[in-house]
């Protein structure tokens, strides 16, 4: 296969569609959302056992079990695609919205409309869930997408390439308005991303590696976040009861998930009395504490194994772990705080647990991050949790989206003019 020539094809046929998907009416798009819901059930069987060959092949290839578990397809999996695609067709379209219309003193009235951006390229490794999450959003915001799965799900992503297939064509619109990447080859990649004629914005989803090698070489603009070095910072006036349910949830949940908790800082005026507690709920846990000097002999003195208390490098406080470890660090307050996070962070998502209120508003304004948290868990930094009703990703970008990625964040705004005859003077 000539990959160049392949993905040309896919570009132009995006190009074209996506004239068509940007005029397609809100009950159009709806129908074929919900009719790819459907065909996802009908067609579960087919999907489980497509999805139980990429595993077979993944283990013997010695992917690991996370990867794995990314993979892995359930019945409750497949289910729970369906009923995003149907949650998504619930949701108000935002195209052709108009807001901000003012009338001017010439008399035109001035205002925003909301368009779709176009062609979008969708980048991803292991969950096959994402095909039809993807699907979703860009349908319903109007656009056409080009969506390229990793090589260890093709089969899955084929069968739901199929199911997609089948909702756009009972609803009339072209088939090539979604469209997966049929190839494992890698070069693939880096023709999607050196497309800008064809491809408006590609948005990576995937380990750190994947969205560097596209920021760097793609000649198409990228919606992205590299890393997710959350954070937790105790404050002086946090209220002890929210601290051990805050930190256990943000850091614990899942270990393997971009809103996770990595470094925790404690104001030290409240090191003694909440580290300690922390310290046997997180070892508890398994997860090991790298601290440094003041929080290890806080930690030794609270009794915490040697083998879960470690001391903490420099590399510590940049680090995304993705597994049961937390960096520790105790700070002499608020401003401290602040600017170990804007220094070390990974602007995705940060947490303040105070009850002070300036200390909360503060932290708020000055936390240089996507999402800025006040006495609750970094995990709520989601598509879902935020309303979106999904999201293609997270963007730690300062440019056009910022955070979760969902339906808004897939169009951009264009200005319109009504008027009534008026002309300039």
């Amino acid at each position: 296969m000539d990959i160049l020539h392949y993905m040309q094809t896919l570009g132009r046929q995006a190009r074209a569609a996506s004239r068509l998907t940007a005029a397609a009416s809100t009950m159009v798009k709806n129908t074929a959302l919900v009719d790819m819901a459907a065909e996802i059930r009908r067609r579960r069987d087919a999907l489980l056992a497509a999805n139980t060959r990429d595993v077979e092949a993944a283990r013997a290839a010695g992917l690991d079990g996370a990867m794995l578990d990314r993979l892995t397809l359930t019945e409750k999996g497949v289910e729970a695609m369906a009923a995003g695609l149907e949650q998504v067709a619930a949701l108000p379209d935002p195209v052709g919205e108009i807001t901000d219309l003012r009338r001017r003193p010439s008399g035109i009235q001035v205002g925003k409309m909301r368009v779709p951006l176009g062609v979008i390229g969708i980048i991803y490794e292991a969950r096959p869930n994402v095909t039809a999450d993807a699907a979703a959003l860009c349908l319903k915001s109007g656009n056409a997408a080009i969506l390229r799965g990793g090589s260890e799900a093709i089969d899955s992503n084929r069968e739901i390439a199929a199911c997609v297939l089948a909702g756009l064509r009972a609803a009339g619109l072209p088939e090539h308005a979604i469209q997966v990447v049929d190839t494992t080859d890698r070069a693939a990649v880096g023709a999607l991303i050196t497309l800008p004629e064809f491809i408006d914005v590609i948005v990576p989803r995937g380990g750190k590696g994947l969205i560097e090698r596209i920021s760097r070489e793609a000649r198409v603009p990228v919606i992205k976040h590299l890393d997710g070095n959350c954070h937790v910072y105790i404050d002086d006036a946090a209220d002890p009861a929210k601290v051990v349910p805050i930190v256990e949830n943000a850091k614990t949940q899942r270990y393997g998930t971009c809103n996770t908790a990595e470094s925790l800082l404690i104001a030290r005026a409240v090191a003694e009395r909440d580290l300690p507690i922390l310290g046997h709920m997180l070892a508890a846990k398994g997860v090991e504490m790298r601290a440094d000097p003041e929080a290890l002999a806080i930690l030794e003195k609270a009794g915490i194994a040697p083998e879960k208390r470690v001391a903490a490098r420099e590399t510590d406080w940049r680090e995304e772990y993705l597994a049961p470890i937390i960096a520790i660090k105790i700070v002499t307050g608020l401003d401290e705080a602040i600017a170990h996070i804007n220094t070390y962070g990974s602007a995705h998502t940060d947490a303040i647990i105070t009850e002070n209120h300036g200390h909360a508003m503060r932290f708020l304004r000055e936390v240089d991050s996507s999402s800025v948290m006040v006495n609750a868990s970094t995990r709520f930094a989601d598509g879902f949790e935020y309303g979106l009703g999904a999201e293609i990703g997270i963007s730690t970008d300062k440019i056009h989206a910022r955070g979760p990625v969902g339906l808004e964040g897939l169009t951009s705004q264009k200005w319109v003019v009504l008027g009534n005859g008026e002309i300039r003077r």
